[in-house]
């Protein structure tokens, strides 16, 4: 048997690819798919079968690519109308050399879901593998709040369901294959595990050893952010995105063009480092560095105005064309020819972030003339922060401006600082001057032994 794992960095997503006597199946490949034609063309293998766990919500599905480029057959849970694809129900077995697939009705986390089990017909001992999606995680289950308040309780009680009376009698010596790895939003604290099993779970998964009305009151006091863009990967996914065959050329711009598409209302986003971003960039940009494209850009950039990029030397312009692509952006149209320097060598504007470290913050965290803004999670809030601040999560910033003051000196810090200069460059693009990013944030605040406050 051939099985590999293929991980999409910052949105933590996983896809599997497994073959066997020439014959391949992937599930819930992503969009640029050419690794996993590069995987069948090392092992001699056709790829027959595309299947998805549930429509996913955090990034564009790669099933219509494969079926165009290579005629897989696309199958999918029967409880959603997809106008792609075939349904699949429980208990539907399909044949992929040595291997069999089963598949198993598990709603919850969406009503189309399932899981995928795999019996290897050499491996006398029952099942092997489960993909189970987004129901059962390393350390976590899936979240139900997809539907709204209104569905949580429904769809919690029908996770327990599949967990406990679906996915957990399968047996202890079962290897989970989730959709997800830790740092994904599709489940509130997913573990830094490679590989578990069915046995890991029931020993280590506090979840698991809930009664059904302690899961059921425990996943509906879940509070999770749902980013603006799932809206858009539910309908790319529910209709299938457009084929694109392979990875776009974007545009190298020259000054005098990227100028243009800026004044024409162009989303200009700097993919540098935040320091470098700190330290000079074009005005009126929104810095994203370029690992945080999978986390960030689905809550800054919208799907119709063209986007321009900025990076150090123009290098990454592929990595960062994936990224977007993932995410459904078919509007990414160039990057600035040369990268940033080519801006400052044409004599053009610059601006710059004040950058403070958490020695000067604690010198001055109290003065009533400056406004302390925490743009982590309200979780993370809550267990600890620099008293005085006020939550914003820096992907609801752009709807809160309102409460943050023009007229005092605006000081924002996250964990490490990565975020605090996104949140700051959001808030100068919409004309705020006086704004503070704090070096290594609650972090190098905590490591200098300085004060937390809870509530």
């Amino acid at each position: 048997m051939i099985f590999e794992t293929i991980k999409s960095e910052g949105i933590a997503q996983k896809s599997y690819f497994i073959g066997s006597d020439g014959e391949a199946a992937i599930i819930d490949p992503r969009r640029d798919i050419d690794v996993y034609l590069e995987i069948a063309k090392r092992n001699n293998l056709q790829i027959k079968f595309v299947f998805e766990t549930h429509r996913n919500e955090d990034y564009t599905i790669g099933s219509v690519e494969l079926q165009q480029i290579v005629g897989a057959q696309i199958y999918h849970g029967s409880s959603l109308d997809f106008t792609y694809g075939k349904p699949v129900y429980d208990g539907d077995r399909f044949k992929l050399g040595r291997l069999e697939l089963n598949i198993l009705k598990t709603p919850g986390h969406t009503n189309e879901s399932i899981t995928i089990t795999l019996k290897d017909y050499d491996t006398p001992n029952g099942f092997y593998l489960a993909f189970t999606g987004d129901a059962l995680f390393a350390g976590e289950t899936g979240r139900i709040d997809i539907y709204g308040e209104s569905e949580k309780k429904k769809n919690a009680a029908q996770l327990y369901d599949s967990i406990f009376n679906k996915i957990l009698p399968l047996g202890d010596q079962v290897i989970i294959c989730p959709a997800h790895g830790a740092g994904s939003v599709c489940g509130a604290e997913i573990k830094e595990q490679e590989l578990t099993t069915i046995g890991h779970e029931k020993n280590t998964n506090e979840l698991l050893s809930y009664s059904q009305e302690e899961f059921i009151k425990y996943k509906i006091s879940e509070k999770l952010y749902i980013p603006p863009y799932f809206q858009k990967m539910e309908e790319l996914n529910r209709e299938g995105p457009n084929f694109l065959g392979r990875i776009p050329e974007l545009k190298m711009l020259k000054v005098e063009e990227f100028k243009r598409l800026m004044d024409d209302g162009a989303q200009v986003i700097d993919t540098r480092e935040p320091s470098s971003f700190g330290g000079a960039h074009i005005p009126k940009t929104i810095s994203i560095w370029s690992r945080g494209l999978p986390a960030f850009a689905g809550w800054m950039l919208n799907y119709h105005d063209p986007i321009i990029i900025i990076d150090e030397e123009g290098h990454s312009i592929d990595q960062i064309s994936r990224y977007l692509i993932r995410l459904g952006y078919d509007n990414i149209y160039g990057y600035l020819g040369g990268g940033f320097s080519t801006w400052y060598m044409n004599a053009e504007p610059i601006n710059k972030l004040e950058l403070w470290s958490v020695h000067e913050l604690y010198e001055k965290y109290d003065d009533p003339a400056i406004f302390l803004l925490d743009v982590r999670e309200m979780k993370e809030w809550e267990e600890g922060h620099i008293k005085g601040s006020i939550p914003i999560y820096l992907g609801h910033l752009k709807d809160h401006l309102d409460e943050i003051p023009q007229d005092k000196k605006i000081i924002i810090y996250c964990d490490a600082g990565n975020k605090s200069t996104i949140a700051a460059s959001v808030l100068h693009k919409n004309g705020y001057k006086d704004v503070v990013t704090v070096l290594g944030s609650i972090k190098a605040w905590k490591k200098a032994g300085y004060p937390i406050v809870r509530p």
